[in-house]
């Protein structure tokens, strides 16, 4: 491809040396991957602006950048109002708009976008479809998988992975769409056939603002499904109180979820259990029984949101049922660490106050004795929560620990004094250290007890400073059961 077949879905721009046309044969928005025949562009960064490395990808081979300022360098520089909105634009033309060759399922919320997609993913596989998937966890081809560093990639890496999907025959592609990813564009050209909504709590507040700005970021994702009739769908939680704006938004038909309202896909007479969940499935006039080995009413949900969406794909109830009923689970997702004693060590994501809650209410209704909750809260992060996510630790908890999680830059004293001031009344202790807050947990549990060690699921790195070390709750925890003080 040549440039000016790159620039042609760009209509306004202003471009030095125009009369060049280079060839393009890759494009690349960090200076380290530019090669010969590479487009750079430069994108404004947290940290680093992309248009300080310009000279270094024309030393590199870049035969050409799009910027949003004039650049003495000796390639053509294409200069444009939003660098991240023409990269997301070329980037879609230059590897042939891959998400038209796909199904694409986008699924958004503060909670549960890991649990649907990675439930909706059995579901395919067990229909002999090959998938991908993208999320917080990995990005996965077939069974390929590799790390990510976001949940939803910038636009030119995810369209490459999109692109290596199609030619790797991909049927569906099953994606988390963040609240930034979608603010920030990274999902531009990306052509959803359905898009699910799980839920809205507080979180990533001291990005977006406030509540309306967080619903609004994420509305983007049904506005984007068009306006054309077509058989795109909207699955939409409906027992949340953002659905009906969340409904207004998309001119697409609409399936709904719930437990409490009056959905199409519901669940009725559900019983939470220590081994799992039963429900009665309501779904356009036919009733199911389920039978979970999965654990809590946020499960239902999670299963309600993937059900609806196999019913958008045309797939029968009773399939999907023999599929879910089978998963015993996810990773750092309620995920229980199996040990010779007689106490219960769970290890979940938790780790916004709506989340943690619906931990521990789960946890409330199954424990016979004490829970034991190990809680912290990131730094350079939305603060507001702390005090909120302190008070439910205390409020569901016999005993509650607070603790470090990924505290970055910030001291991870004065994260837990935001904490601890939002604690009226209750049983909690700070340690520092998550190792030693972890085996404390585990030391203090007796018979019958439950310990919960919540925010970091799968993760396996803790952020202290301008260092990331290998830190694995699972890991931390089956050492501290071998360790533990009798």
């Amino acid at each position: 491809m040549n440039l000016k077949e790159l620039l042609k879905p760009i209509r306004f721009y202003k471009s030095t040396m125009a009369d060049k046309n280079p060839i393009v044969t890759s494009l690349a928005m960090d200076s380290r991957e530019v090669e010969q025949g590479t487009v750079f562009i430069c994108i404004k960064g947290y940290t680093v602006d992309g248009h300080d490395f310009a000279e270094k990808a024309v030393e590199q081979g870049a035969v050409a950048i799009i910027a949003e300022r004039p650049l003495p360098v000796s390639v053509p520089v294409i200069v444009v109002k939003d660098s991240r909105r023409v990269m997301a634009k070329v980037a879609c033309h230059f590897y042939r708009y891959p998400t038209s060759d796909l199904q694409l399922i986008g699924v958004t919320g503060t909670n549960g976008k890991t649990t649907v997609t990675h439930l909706l993913e059995r579901v395919l596989l067990a229909k002999r479809k090959k998938t991908g998937l993208i999320g917080t966890m990995y990005t996965k081809i077939g069974e390929e998988t590799k790390e990510t560093k976001n949940t939803t990639p910038e636009s030119l890496p995810l369209q490459q992975i999109f692109h290596e999907m199609v030619h790797k025959k991909v049927d569906t592609a099953i994606m988390e769409v963040s609240s930034h990813a979608l603010h920030l564009g990274r999902v531009h050209g990306c052509d959803f056939d359905i898009a699910v909504f799980t839920n809205l709590s507080p979180d990533h507040l001291d990005y977006h603002g406030s509540m309306e700005k967080y619903l609004y970021a994420k509305g983007l994702l049904f506005s984007q499904l068009g306006s054309a009739p077509t058989e795109k769908v909207a699955v939409i939680n409906l027992d949340d109180p953002a659905s009906k704006e969340l409904i207004r938004l998309t001119a697409q038909d609409v399936i709904t979820y719930g437990i409490t309202s009056d959905a199409d896909i519901r669940a009725t007479n559900v019983v939470l259990m220590p081994n799992g969940t039963s429900f009665t499935l309501h779904a356009f006039e036919k009733q199911i029984p389920f039978q979970l080995k999965l654990i809590g009413k946020f499960s239902v949900y999670n299963v309600l949101a993937t059900i609806a969406v196999g019913i958008a794909m045309n797939i029968s109830i009773s399939d999907m049922k023999e599929s879910l009923e089978k998963v015993t689970g996810i990773a750092g997702r309620f995920e229980m660490i199996e040990a010779d004693v007689d106490f219960s060590v769970i290890v979940d994501y938790a780790h916004t106050p709506d989340s943690l809650e619906n931990v521990l209410e789960t946890l409330k209704e199954l424990s016979e004795k004490r829970i034991i909750a190990v809680v912290g809260c990131g730094g350079d992060r939305d603060k507001t929560k702390r005090p909120i996510m302190a008070q439910i630790a205390t409020k569901y908890a016999d005993k509650a620990i607070f603790t470090s999680d990924n505290p970055r830059s910030e001291d991870p004293k004065a994260i837990l004094s935001d904490m601890v001031a939002g604690v009226n009344e209750g049983d909690y202790e700070e340690v520092i250290d998550r190792t030693e807050a972890i085996q404390y947990a585990i030391d203090c549990a007796k018979s019958g007890d439950i310990v919960l060690i919540a925010g970091k699921g799968h993760e396996t790195y803790q952020i202290i400073g301008d260092n990331t070390i290998h830190f694995d709750d699972r890991e931390v925890a089956r050492k501290a059961l071998h360790n533990k003080v009798w």
